[in-house]
């Protein structure tokens, strides 16, 4: 059942993965249950996890409930909280590969460089930084936002002469006990590992930008008997995700169809930061000034009292400098630190970087959207660029529900084309510029109406034009009805001649 690679080329692949987290696994155990063996994972580290391999700092958890945060055809009984911690999730993720034998299938330490679109043959020809080279006649990057680091342009900060590492890239082996450090971001990374850290410091400053808005972390261990059933009775397990699924959709209601829905939501965060912080002067500093839901919502029950700590400054004045052993602000106080840990976040708005994905005519796929600004087609298509699927692509990020319920919506959609590219006979499939013209305009409509564009704030969900590149603006159902089927009038197609099949 292999999927005829064309073109005479012994060794290519039918399909090519870039990256071993949800993404690149999850489409990997599709295409093995689709009988389709002659595909390869390009993963850069020495193993699969993707995110949830990369990011290890104290405290990582994942902000959506367990058992929805998996896939739907690996349910895990196992998951012994609400809302997994970061070693379970890898775990769980090496335990997928493992089962479906895709370690294999993975070549390791495969750093992709360049991916370059060969018209002659309707390859994708793809270079790895240790000089391999691999060809496909499908591309798909499973590339995650949240992989790349975003290191900010802070004058001095390459010249620190203390312990300097982003969340991302923690130091374990730096020992954090009696020393004075500086956290800059207070994002989704910081409010987990502030709390872990704090109780081992002589001193913490918090460099703050923006407030996040925090509600309360429905948290709580998984129950040994809770495990049996789900076990036992697996259906059990299914109608607990289905109960979180309907639940969580619910929420759509106030980020799209109705904003001002989102003040309700907004008076129990508020209500949460009373309860946690009583000094009305620190309470201030972290009260945000934008709409709930306007930046990403975070969950915590622990980040708040930690800030009340007394040997704990939250500074809001913006850092304009970095010295040998201290943090400026723009008030012009330099306060004295041992280390600074990055919580800046990923590079989202630059998702791939320059000379990584050539097109037709050598055209890069960095300055397709740098004269236009980061968009596709459903999320997974670039007009331009045969073969090439992204998973997790522009608008298909969430701010109310699982990650992963839209990755399988879009590994459902490459497979569709796969199956009718091998039908058909097609060699390529290129989708049509005005097809991504219009389903970017409507779409680019309803999120302008939305809570993110809405809401008072500046967030990465923006670029730098104000365009949000990077939410899904409705329910999920929605896109999974769009990406139910692959389409071939939405592309324009290319036939596999007799010579190339012979």
């Amino acid at each position: 059942m292999a999927f005829d690679a064309g073109g005479g080329e012994s060794g290519a692949m039918s399909v090519l993965i870039i990256g071993s987290g949800f993404s690149g696994l999850g489409l990997a155990v599709r295409l093995k249950q689709a009988g389709i063996e002659d595909f390869e994972i390009l993963e850069r580290a020495d193993s699969v996890g993707g995110t949830w391999r990369d990011n290890r700092y104290p405290g990582c958890a994942c902000d959506v409930q367990s058992h929805l945060y998996s896939f739907s055809f690996e349910q895990n009984p196992e998951w012994t909280r609400m809302f997994a911690q970061q070693p379970e999730i890898e775990r769980y993720l090496q335990g997928v590969a493992d089962k479906y034998g895709l370690l294999g299938h993975t070549r390791f330490g495969a750093n992709v460089v360049a991916a370059r679109y060969d018209e002659t043959h309707a390859l994708w020809r793809v270079e790895t930084a240790d000089g391999r080279r691999f060809s496909g006649r499908v591309l798909v990057s499973g590339m995650g936002a949240l992989s790349n680091p975003s290191i900010p342009k802070i004058p001095g900060l390459a010249d620190f002469k203390g312990k300097l590492f982003h969340s991302a890239q923690w130091d374990h082996d730096y020992e954090l006990a009696g020393k004075r450090v500086a956290v800059i971001g207070t994002g989704a990374s910081a409010i987990q590992f502030v709390p872990q850290i704090v109780p081992k410091l002589a001193h913490l400053d918090l460099y703050q930008r923006t407030p996040p808005w925090i509600m309360p972390k429905p948290d709580r261990a998984i129950s040994d008997g809770e495990r049996r059933l789900f076990r036992v009775l697996p259906f059990t397990q299914k109608l607990m995700r289905a109960g979180l699924y309907a639940m969580l959709e619910t929420r759509v209601l106030g980020f799209v169809v109705n904003p001002a829905l989102m003040r309700l939501v907004q008076r129990t965060a508020e209500r949460h930061l009373r309860r946690q912080v009583p000094d009305p002067a620190l309470r201030a500093r972290l009260t945000p000034s934008y709409t709930i839901g306007c930046k990403r919502v975070l969950i915590s029950d622990d980040y708040f009292p930690a800030l009340t700590q007394k040997h704990v400054d939250v500074i809001s004045d913006q850092v304009t400098e970095v010295r040998a052993d201290a943090v400026v602000t723009a008030d012009g106080t330099a306060r004295e630190v041992d280390a600074i840990i990055l919580g800046t976040g990923f590079t989202v708005q630059d998702p791939i970087p320059r000379g990584a994905i050539f097109g037709r005519g050598a055209r890069d796929l960095w300055d397709r959207w740098n004269e236009k600004g980061v968009e596709a087609y459903l999320g997974a298509s670039v007009h331009g660029f045969p073969n090439f699927f992204m998973l997790m692509g522009p608008n298909t990020g969430l701010g109310h529900t699982s990650q992963v319920f839209m990755i399988e919506s879009h590994i459902a959609y490459v497979m569709d084309c796969i199956r009718q590219m091998r039908a058909k006979q097609l060699r390529a499939v290129d989708v049509r510029a005005e097809v991504q013209q219009q389903f970017n305009d409507k779409l680019q409509n309803s999120v302008n109406a939305a809570i993110w564009n809405q809401g008072g704030c500046k967030s990465w969900y923006l670029d730098a034009r104000g365009r949000n590149t990077t939410i899904w603006p409705g329910f999920t159902f929605v896109f999974r009805g769009k990406t139910r089927r692959f389409r071939l009038a939405d592309y324009a197609l290319e036939k596999t001649t007799s010579a190339a099949r012979a």
